[in-house]
């Protein structure tokens, strides 16, 4: 039950959507990939499962090759695309089992449909076509499509999208008791998403992995750097705060900037660099690191 992933790049006309990324995922992980809109997840994602080919590089599901063994691949998968394609004049049962058919799925086959409305929460609105919907049950039922036919390797873009706090919750749930059994990769760009569900992170930006670590050495990573939050009166451009020495990132969100630093007397040469240039700090505040900085970090500036 492992994937692979070999300097997989993929371009779309001029642009790298991906560019020589690789990484292993092995039975009972649940690895979520973070980042920005448009760092990579999708197409990622939708490489593993088939439903495009990298320009370079390589990738297998439990070693069938996403090039000579692509519908081993895809029995072998359950995926959940970002844009949850689904068949709008079908009602959900009807739907569901269609699907056993196309899984060829013999031993039991309604008993499986059943068990797949119960563990998403479809019970409910089983009489209902899927174009009825709403945008969380629609959810409901793609997570229900992926899951039926017990593959081994779950793919899930996006998979609490448009759910609600307590639906969120009962997703996050049933993800992670999955999970104990099946080897499973998840997108959100949402961090909470990604640090309830997964016990291991990938950051993508601009198609590249910038950091692939459990959230907790992620933290210890940066440990010995302080974050400060300063708001000047006077403008200031991240050029004239680089030059401080000691500073190793900036940010700026409206008036105020984030400043990473590995010099915890960071606040005094912010002190002195107003004085010298002739401006006045209105607000200062001290931080201590948490993954939102660290995710802002990795994925600004780039």
């Amino acid at each position: 039950m492992t994937i692979t992933a070999n300097n997989l790049t993929k371009i779309y006309s001029e642009q790298k959507a991906i560019d020589n990324i690789s990484f292993t995922v092995n039975k009972g992980e649940i690895v979520g990939f973070l980042g920005p809109n448009g760092a990579g997840k999708s197409t990622t994602m939708k490489i593993l499962a088939c439903y495009t080919l990298p320009n370079e590089g390589f990738a297998s599901i439990n070693n069938f090759s996403i090039f000579d063994n692509s519908e081993e691949v895809r029995k072998n998968t359950g995926y959940l695309p970002e844009q949850n394609p689904l068949y709008n004049e079908m009602y959900i049962r009807e739907y569901l089992i269609f699907l056993t058919r196309l899984h060829k799925i013999k031993f039991k086959p309604l008993a499986r449909v059943d068990e797949m409305i119960e563990i998403t929460g479809l019970q409910d609105e089983m009489h209902k076509k899927i174009g009825q919907l709403s945008k969380g049950y629609r959810q409901r039922v793609g997570l229900a499509q992926a899951l039926i036919h017990n593959p081994p390797v779950l793919l899930l873009d996006e998979p609490t999208s448009g759910l609600d706090p307590n639906q969120i919750i009962e997703i996050r749930n049933l993800i992670k008791e999955i999970g104990k059994t099946k080897t499973i990769i998840l997108s959100s760009h949402i961090l909470q998403e990604v640090q309830a569900m997964c016990n291991r992170i990938i950051i993508l930006t601009k198609g590249k992995i910038v950091a692939d670590d459990t959230t907790e050495n992620l933290l210890k990573m940066n440990k010995q750097k302080l974050s400060v939050k300063v708001i000047f009166k006077k403008p200031v451009t991240n050029e004239t705060l680089m030059k401080i020495k000691g500073v190793i990132k900036t940010h700026s969100s409206g008036e105020q900037w984030n400043i990473v630093s590995d010099d915890f007397e960071i606040r005094e040469k912010l002190f002195d660099f107003a004085v010298q240039s002739g401006n006045h700090i209105l607000e200062m505040t001290k931080e201590s690191i948490n993954l939102e900085q660290i995710f802002q970090q990795l994925t600004t500036n780039q």
